[in-house]
């Protein structure tokens, strides 16, 4: 099987706010956010028109495409990310712009993604807000962020973190929740970290290049399958790593 450093070789500078396939100390950070894309193409065949809003290097917004939705456009601030997300992705629609005033009309799009995103924008009610708009009438809001409540703090391109009921509230204010889950570490990582200790910290502690080699063995395993997805309230969210929510716009009714 072709490795993903031979697939995807690194032009993208590394600065923390955002991961891509491909770099090998990054791999536990990739396979945690490509869980949940798998968790919403196993749960929610995209169909029609896709958005994938702060969609990064694109890896995500391929994955819906290849699920089956009819079109997929990618949205980024940032130019770089998108010029590679174009060569990389072609068949993914590229724009670049602003998340809380896309540009799209009213009504456009049946589904929107937006992964481990809204975490790092200043206006989240008004990018709520945005989603509705531009959703058709039943059309579906994924999102997924990080759980305050476990994600190491210090992280400076987050502007709020929030917790799963923070999140409800955000999303239920514009929208009607109909799913909510959390991300956790499946068996394997469980058992390492009976073992080892917290694998997160243990990242986070020092520099890769001076990283045990049973941790530098671990994060160059770590797959999305590595990690588990179950449904949960709000409240029940809180020892989860990452928090899932599914939001649905109203219906049109009458004339």
């Amino acid at each position: 099987m072709e490795s993903h450093e031979a697939a995807f070789p690194q032009v993208m500078e590394l600065t923390g706010e955002r991961t891509a396939p491909g770099i090998w100390h990054e791999n536990y950070w990739f396979a945690r956010h490509e869980a949940a894309y798998h968790w919403i193409t196993a749960t929610r065949k995209p169909t029609g028109r896709v958005l994938d809003a702060g969609c990064g290097e694109g890896y995500g917004a391929e994955l819906l495409r290849l699920a089956g939705a009819d079109s997929v456009v990618g949205l980024d601030y940032e130019g770089t990310t998108i010029r590679r997300l174009a060569k990389v992705y072609p068949q993914v629609n590229v724009v670049q712009g602003n998340l809380v005033q896309t540009g799209f009309a009213d009504d456009t799009f049946e589904l929107v993604t937006s992964l481990q995103t809204i975490e790092h924008l200043w206006e989240q009610p008004r990018f709520v807000a945005e989603c509705r708009r531009i959703l058709k009438p039943d059309g579906v809001l994924i999102l997924t962020t990080p759980n305050r409540l476990t994600f190491p703090p210090g992280n400076w391109y987050h502007t709020r973190e929030l917790t799963g009921p923070e999140l409800a509230d955000l999303v239920g204010a514009e929208l009607t929740i109909v799913r909510t889950a959390g991300l956790r570490h499946g068996p394997r990582l469980t058992a390492w970290e009976q073992e080892y200790g917290d694998c997160v910290d243990a990242q986070l502690a020092t520099d890769h290049e001076h990283w045990d080699p049973a941790l530098a063995d671990l994060v160059r395993s770590v797959t999305a399958a590595d990690f588990t997805i179950e449904d949960s309230d709000p409240a029940g969210t809180a020892d989860s790593l990452d928090l899932l929510l599914v939001g649905r716009k109203a219906p049109y009714h009458g004339t």
